[in-house]
């Protein structure tokens, strides 16, 4: 087998083509396979190709990390079920997995939780990358509601909002419930009660 001129690593030095031939290649992955995956670097699925995420930056983490603490303490409280953050693969269909910054799933749905991935989620949010908006506010958005995930929160760190997405009525698309800024509170529809300080997400300390 021959290649094409190779990208050169920063060091100068060529990627382990024979490493690289132990794996299925795009278009051939199973989902075992898929699974199989060492956890780094965070990976998703769709229809047999591998797609390798960005490392996310410390802002990412801090609001990540702000969003689960308050939808994990708020779940626990109430016993409603279990929040899990990434990297953790859901599937949303045969074919399609994700691995949405933070997922909720409600105990009674709980034959949907395996040990390796979950089968859908009853809540995602995802935390928008500057490089690449259209990711999470086009495509993942049609994707977990053709999934059928009730609500999905979408995180834009560039305009400082918090935009609350509900499923609608008999339809595999999400109408906007708020967008909200720093002086409001985003409020979840599906469980009530839930609702974060758009404020105090965008300005924790360094």
């Amino acid at each position: 087998m021959t290649h094409s001129a190779p990208v050169l690593l920063p060091d100068g030095l060529e990627p382990a083509w024979d490493v690289a031939r132990l794996f299925p290649p795009q278009g051939g992955w199973s989902e075992d396979e898929y699974l199989a995956l060492p956890g780094t670097p965070l990976t998703e699925f769709d229809q047999g190709r591998i797609e390798v995420l960005d490392t996310p930056s410390e802002l990412h983490q801090l609001l990540v990390a702000f969003l689960y603490r308050a939808l994990a303490e708020f779940v626990s409280a109430g016993s409603l079920g279990r929040v899990l953050f990434a990297p953790f693969p859901v599937k949303l269909w045969e074919g399609k997995i994700r691995e949405p910054d933070i997922c909720f799933m409600r105990r009674d749905h709980a034959h949907r939780r395996h040990g390796s991935f979950w089968q859908g989620a009853d809540l995602v949010m995802e935390v928008m990358s500057p490089d690449d908006r259209r990711r999470d506010s086009e495509i993942k958005r049609r994707e977990y509601a053709m999934a059928a995930i009730p609500e999905y929160w979408l995180i834009d760190p560039t305009n400082q909002t918090v935009t609350v997405l509900v499923l609608a009525t008999d339809a595999d698309r999400y109408c906007v419930q708020g967008v909200y800024a720093p002086g409001s509170k985003a409020a979840s529809a599906s469980l009530p009660g839930f609702a974060i300080d758009v404020g105090a997400l965008f300005t924790q300390d360094p």
